[in-house]
């Protein structure tokens, strides 16, 4: 299976840049079918050139924001929304990668072994 770049929780943080980009596709499609102002080429140029550079600009940032959100869901402490920058607040998890972290039976789980314990 495959790692996914973007989980539930970072699309939901990405919301605030993804329905921004539906109402530009939006328009988009309305002025492609509907036409209200006729077809002139300077006119259409300019009218899809402002629709279409903000909707490409936004989705690499969309992109590039989600990697970053996933990354640092990934790497750093998670806390409660709002208790990040909050003095004293303590971490739903703690993200420790020194492998002096693990204890005996996550060693002995990764390596495949078994205790006299589980005997």
């Amino acid at each position: 299976m495959a790692n996914k770049i973007f989980d539930r929780d970072t699309l939901l943080d990405l919301t605030v840049n993804i329905i921004p980009l539906f109402i530009i596709g939006f328009f988009v499609v309305a002025f492609v079918v509907l036409t209200p102002f006729g077809i002139e080429p300077l006119a259409s140029a300019i009218q899809f050139g402002l629709l279409a550079v903000p909707f490409v600009l936004l989705a690499v940032l969309t992109y590039f924001a989600g990697r970053a959100v996933a990354g640092a869901e990934k790497s750093s402490d998670v806390y409660l929304p709002g208790q990040a920058s909050v003095r004293g607040a303590e971490p739903l998890e703690e993200f420790d990668d020194t492998p002096e972290s693990l204890d005996e039976n996550q060693t002995d789980a990764v390596e495949g072994e078994t205790s006299a314990d589980d005997h």
